[in-house]
């Protein structure tokens, strides 16, 4: 039987030595893209203005959508236009939408059309719920667990499947396109989405931090990957 000399088989050795740490590195890289993690009491910090900064998401189920709620908070002291949620597919950049126009003005895309809302001017953190259903067609947004006068949009429509949740940017394209103008820089947290429209007493629980089993986005167990600058912190609001 052949054999290597004793010298080769040691350098080899020593070869692959060197090569486990990047092995490592990859598939912890890996699994830390794809685990869930608990962000209880965290914040994505978006610090500065930028065009490659973001956060993507990874919803727990991928299917056509005729109804939702997503709650959300955020803190900025932006005065101009800023992107908090963008829901993309890729015929529709704008399934979903929300974002902060001016001072006292919140947006609300579905199937590229919107609704604005008037808000009450502020510069404190916000808590956003936002509902839509195909069925009647009505949109609601919830700032701080007080409802804002409902809204039609979009009666009869399907939010397509195979998505993008993009996090602090506006989708232009299917993952991209995005706008240094329209970036947010702020914190947000608290993310949770469901795939049906939460009843006014469930909103007022979620405010308070009692969460009704999220079944599309869940910040206790959330799939998410960081691009740019973009930092884990503790959160701000009580």
């Amino acid at each position: 039987m052949f054999s290597l000399p004793q010298g080769l088989i040691e350098q080899k050795w020593r070869m692959n030595m060197k090569k486990l740490p990047l092995c490592f590195l990859v598939i912890l890289s890996l699994s830390n893209a794809l685990a869930q993690t608990d962000l209880s009491g965290k914040a994505f910090v978006f610090p500065v203005e930028s065009e490659d900064s973001y956060v993507v998401l990874t919803p727990l189920v991928e299917k056509p959508l005729k109804a939702f709620t997503l709650c959300l908070k955020v803190y900025t002291d932006l005065t101009r236009s800023s992107a908090l949620f963008s829901y993309a597919t890729p015929s529709n950049f704008n399934e979903i939408l929300l974002l902060k126009r001016g001072v006292s003005l919140y947006v609300l895309a579905i199937g590229d059309k919107e609704v604005v809302f008037q808000i009450p001017q502020t510069t404190t953190p916000r808590h956003l719920c936002v509902s839509w259903e195909s069925e009647s067609g009505i949109a609601e947004l919830w700032i701080d667990e007080k409802p804002m006068v409902r809204k039609a949009l979009q009666k009869g429509y399907t939010l397509g499947s195979k998505s993008k949740i993009i996090l602090a940017q506006d989708q232009d394209s299917f993952g991209g396109g995005f706008q240094k103008i329209q970036s947010l820089v702020g914190d947000i947290g608290d993310v949770f989405m469901w795939d049906s429209v939460l009843s006014p007493e469930d909103i007022k629980s979620v405010f308070f931090g009692v969460i009704a089993s999220p079944n599309v986005l869940d910040w206790r167990a959330l799939k998410f990957e960081k691009k740019g600058y973009v930092v884990i912190k503790p959160q701000l609001w009580g």
